[in-house]
């Protein structure tokens, strides 16, 4: 139950100074010899795309919009890459001891309970690494952080205020990036289950949803411009077409694709019949193959049908004129195949899930000592060359992340399970567990189903999994 105080006093209480105390003095020791060991920004394909947005004020771009919009914000204060990546350190710890301190205000978890989820929370590598890259990664890390605690509090102590920041929350996200499509349905059934008026649920419900609305409106007429063909999403043509292409060795397409496909068919089948047999045996365990292989079918389709020399958009213009015959040719393979496709791309990746590819934390800078010179100019980088007192160090440290974000979820899994098997007075809590165990399906389900799955996208689950596994398994212990 919530403690009888408020939630700012709660906060001044003795043992929670400590924890402030504790989480500043850490944040600021870590950062700096962070800082010291990586001296400057981690960097992948998606952070020039961001930063070749922010520098062109492109309305779209391949990813979502809001992240290259907040660096174009930000470098009118500042252009060091440390003052950002210092900023969206801060700004995770700061979500991260929001939900610390809320889950110990709500359902006042024990004191050994609260010092490991703090230890788990503040000490949590990833949130340097995530940081430290020139990626939506961490801000998005940290605007769902603080949805999630949102909803939390809106079960418990339902306030008009929260309408506001939820939808801002939602819809802000959104636009940093897609994997927040899900959030206005989680948000919908919380929204019923509290304890608001009818009119305010009504608008609570829908405000994310306007907003998200105008926002992809927005995006379409902008790509409409870029490309010559409204999309939502450039990206999102590439990656059905992607997932489609896993099951395409082991079945027959005997029916005509679309004609706007049929030369995009043509270079499949090419591809196919010349390729080495074990290139026909990759799978989505394998990563986005399809749409980084420079000799596979997708790519050399641009190649045949665009012109990058001719691009001045930084590839948006080209991407996005072949995404539609993508989207076309990935949905007619799909509608037409849906078992092998449930077979050699749903269940592979569920296994994806299950334990997510390290990906882009392998190694910094992916293995390069020297950057892009988009981003040396963005940043005022001296020269191209950047140092690290060890490119591949992060590797060992993340190595075991994949299984330790197994561990979590059997785990929650288990011990939630077990919480509804036991309890018949399940209280204010039972809410919480409801909650939770909706976000937990529905990511999962997003991400097997819809997203790209990488560890760098299971930090939030593994966040709010852990937590709440050992908050769940404390209110079992009080109620033997």
């Amino acid at each position: 139950m919530p403690d009888s105080h408020s939630f700012s006093t709660f906060l001044l209480n003795r043992s929670n100074r400590i924890y402030l105390l504790l989480s500043a003095a850490a944040a600021i020791l870590q950062l700096t010899v962070f800082k010291l060991l990586y001296p400057y920004a981690d960097y992948f394909s998606d952070s020039y795309s961001y930063i070749f947005a922010a520098m062109k004020h492109l309305g779209a771009s391949i990813w979502p919009i809001g992240y290259s919009r907040f660096i174009g914000l930000f470098h009118f204060i500042s252009t060091s890459d440390t003052a950002l990546v210092s900023f969206q350190y801060i700004t995770v710890c700061l979500a991260q001891l929001y939900f610390f301190f809320t889950i110990c205000y709500l359902y006042n978890p024990g004191k050994i309970i609260r010092h490991i989820i703090f230890i788990f929370l503040i000490f949590n590598p990833a949130a340097l690494y995530l940081s430290n890259y020139i990626s939506s990664d961490a801000l998005f890390l940290a605007m769902s952080l603080c949805w999630i605690t949102q909803l939390l509090w809106m079960m418990h102590q339902p306030e008009r205020s929260q309408i506001i920041v939820i939808t801002l929350l939602v819809a802000v996200a959104f636009t940093f990036r897609y994997n927040a499509m899900f959030y206005p349905v989680l948000t919908a059934v919380i929204y019923l289950m509290s304890g608001h008026k009818p009119l305010l649920k009504i608008t609570g419900i829908l405000a994310p949803v306007i907003l998200i609305g105008l926002f992809v409106s927005y995006t379409r007429t902008q790509t409409r411009q870029l490309t010559g063909t409204a999309q939502f999403s450039v990206f999102s043509g590439w990656q059905l077409a992607n997932n489609a292409l896993y099951m395409y060795p082991y079945i027959t397409v005997d029916k005509a694709p679309p004609p706007s496909c049929l030369k995009l068919h043509q270079a499949v089948n090419q591809y196919f019949d010349t390729i080495h047999p074990a290139l026909k045996l990759m799978t989505p365990m394998d990563g986005a193959f399809y749409l980084k292989y420079s000799a596979g079918p997708l790519k050399t389709y641009l190649a045949a049908h665009t012109n990058d020399k001719k691009d001045t958009t930084g590839g948006i213009r080209s991407w996005g004129t072949v995404s539609p015959v993508f989207a076309d040719y990935g949905k007619f393979l799909i509608l037409h195949h849906p078992l092998p496709y449930i077979e050699f791309f749903l269940l592979p990746n569920f296994y994806n899930y299950c334990i997510p590819p390290v990906e882009k934390l392998e190694v910094y800078n992916l293995g390069a000592p020297q950057v892009g010179s988009i981003a040396r100019k963005w940043f005022h980088y001296p020269s191209s060359q950047v140092t690290a007192f060890s490119f591949t160090a992060q590797g060992i440290i993340f190595q075991y992340y994949p299984y330790l974000f197994l561990l979590i979820n059997l785990c929650y899994f288990s011990i939630t399970l077990f919480w509804w098997t036991l309890k018949t007075n399940a209280g204010s809590f039972g809410r919480a567990v409801v909650v939770i165990f909706l976000f937990f399906l529905l990511n999962a389900a997003f991400g097997i189903l819809a997203s790209p799955i990488v560890l760098r996208y299971q930090i939030l689950p593994m966040v709010i999994l852990f937590s709440f596994a050992l908050t769940t398994l404390h209110q079992l212990r009080l109620n033997k």
